[in-house]
């Protein structure tokens, strides 16, 4: 039984014979580090139960659990908090419990249970990846780790809007202007490619706006009758019939843009299960809008159009199908989610990572759903969060003003070396060595930045505060893990050694409590979908460590079994380490 339930019933028992009252649950919370004590009983909410003085009930409740609760060896109380401290004894049997558990933390799938489905990236293929699409596969990814950590089987995917007038831009603009280049003709990846005849289509467009204003005609009017749009929108007619010239253009500039995103991701070091393409799901939700105008889900108006109302739920109405019988976003949002459902039978539910401003869209999408009467849209959850900013203002797509994911991923690994190199972290190893930990600390270091951060908080991303070698930053716990194993490595063979023997002080007990914490907080992180609960915990143990490395001999000690304890103890907090930093998407470089 988990300790804190065996003081939970403790408890029980002393207020029955203390105080003559039940009490089912108590409020109980990790000691502050300013106080002396291991776990805090919070009085207050007794006494509402018990009428008496907060302090006198504390000390009778530490007197009562001293005497019998072994593991308790003494008590202190402050105001309204009840402070107990237990036994090395303890604390030694549950570092032996983590270390003996070649898996501590991590639990496995139970079969039968529900899947979660957990959909992430999602780009156009008119661009590259930029810092937004950063942030969006960090989340998902790591809370796919994170859900499969606390025992979910995960299928990770991704939708790629492939379709549409944004792509129509590029086509038309690589048709104008390029002359027949290709990735292979030019070296570029097939992604920047097509983004820089999107941003050409966009200079374009907005000369020929001028052109039209100073030949008299308004703004409004000049920007609906540009040439080069009203040419991108035939072309999307001509797609929409398929036209083989066209579909065949799409298809190849496309797949440019698939074979640039796949290098991207496995340079960032996510991956995905399945993927669904807009242009084959657009129509999937017509289907199911007929279905909810024969149950009174959906209402169709005069013109034809068909909308489900939602005032009732606090919402507004929402269009779900056009007049002319086209589809919106919704209706194709509403197809794909029931789709991904038959494909994946054992998922009963999905977690959608997509940005803040699309807050409104999935509220309504997760109604309709639940109107519908499909029971697992009750486990669909929006992992919304903000922005990234950069010192230097908003990214545009248009303008070409993005901060692209493989420079950024670069600019990364460049200051990681010129910071490793000042510092003479690398020292000694070979040039092929350093460049792999280059990358892994500069990789580690914007992944840390990002994921650190509650995410439905704002970044403003710093790519040189984000390579500190101290503070709360990924080189630090990075740096930690490797000073870890060098301990390792210097330390003799594993060998027994007499608990008896072993004694701990403060250092030790706090380090032990916090490695105790893992399991659960993998599973508050998996339940809050926040991978920064990780992140931040993270760091708290990784100072924790830092504390006992630069205060307690690890070696030289007289007491060898003391010795071979420690060094057990620093193996677990660096198997810990790598472990949750794993769950972040990060590398555990051995050497730093």
């Amino acid at each position: 039984m988990d300790f804190h339930q065996i003081i939970q019933n403790q408890l029980q028992k002393a207020c029955f014979e203390l105080f003559q009252v039940d009490i089912d649950q108590f409020e109980l919370q990790e000691t502050r580090k300013d106080f002396e004590g291991d776990l805090t009983v919070v009085i207050f909410p007794v006494l509402k139960f018990i009428k008496a003085n907060p302090v006198s009930i504390g000390e009778k409740l530490g007197q009562w659990l001293e005497s019998n609760q072994p593991e308790v060896n003494g008590f202190n109380v402050v105001s309204g908090f009840l402070n107990l401290i237990f036994e090395d004894s303890y604390f030694i049997a549950s570092a032996q419990e983590i270390f003996e558990d070649q898996a501590y933390g991590i639990k496995t799938a139970n079969v039968g249970d529900k899947a979660v489905i957990v959909e992430y990236s999602s780009p156009n293929t008119n661009k590259p990846l930029h810092l937004g699409h950063i942030r969006n596969n960090l989340l998902g990814y790591s809370v796919a780790e994170i859900l499969k950590a606390s025992g979910k089987q995960v299928y990770k995917t991704q939708i790629i809007n492939d379709r549409g007038i944004h792509i129509c831009k590029s086509m038309l603009a690589w048709q104008r202007f390029a002359q027949g280049e290709t990735p292979q003709s030019t070296g570029l990846k097939g992604d920047k490619l097509v983004g820089n005849y999107y941003v050409r289509f966009d200079q374009e467009y907005k000369h020929e706006v001028t052109e039209l204003v100073t030949q008299g005609h308004s703004e409004e009017e000049a920007k609906k009758n540009a040439p080069i749009l009203l040419e991108a929108q035939k072309m999307l007619l001509r797609w929409e019939s398929g036209d083989p010239e066209i579909v065949d253009l799409w298809s190849t500039m496309n797949q440019w843009v698939y074979d640039g995103f796949e290098m991207t991701y496995k340079r960032l070091g996510v991956d995905f299960d399945s993927y669904y393409y807009e242009s084959e799901t657009y129509l999937l939700g017509k289907t199911f809008i007929e279905e909810g105008l024969n149950s009174g889900v959906f209402v169709k108006k005069e013109d034809g159009s068909v909308w489900c109302d939602l005032a009732s739920d606090g919402l507004d109405e929402k269009i779900v199908l056009r007049s002319d019988g086209t589809a919106v976003y919704m209706t194709q949002d509403i197809g794909t989610a029931i789709q991904r459902i038959k494909d994946y039978p054992d998922a009963g539910g999905m977690v959608y990572t997509v940005g803040n401003e699309q807050d409104y869209h999935f509220k309504v999408l997760f109604l309709i759903l639940k109107k519908l009467g499909f029971e697992w849209a009750k486990n669909l959850h929006h992992l919304s969060y903000g922005m990234v900013d950069l010192p230097s203002g908003k990214m545009k797509s248009r303008e070409g003003t993005v901060v692209d994911a493989d420079d950024l991923i670069d600019e990364m690994t460049r200051t990681a070396k010129s910071i490793a190199q000042e510092l003479g972290k690398l020292d000694g190893y070979k040039e092929t060595e350093k460049e792999t930990v280059y990358h892994q600390i500069g990789l580690g270091a914007l992944k840390y930045y990002i994921l650190k951060v509650d995410p439905k908080k704002r970044i403003l991303f710093d790519p040189e505060e984000s390579i500190d070698f101290q503070g709360n930053t990924g080189p630090f716990i990075q740096y930690t893990y490797a000073r870890i194993c060098a301990i390792v490595r210097k330390s003799p063979e594993h060998k027994t050694y007499q608990l008896e023997n072993v004694n701990l002080e403060i250092r030790e007990r706090i380090l032990i409590r916090d490695l105790m914490k893992f399991p659960n907080i993998i599973q508050q992180a998996a339940d809050a979908y926040s991978p920064a609960l990780l992140a931040n915990y993270l760091y708290d143990l990784v100072k924790s460590f830092n504390a006992l490395y630069q205060n307690v001999a690890i070696f030289g000690n007289e007491n060898s079994d003391q010795t071979a304890f420690l060094v057990e103890l620093s193996q677990a907090t660096g198997l810990v380490i790598k472990r949750a930093l794993g769950l972040l998407g990060i590398e555990a470089p051995e050497r730093m």
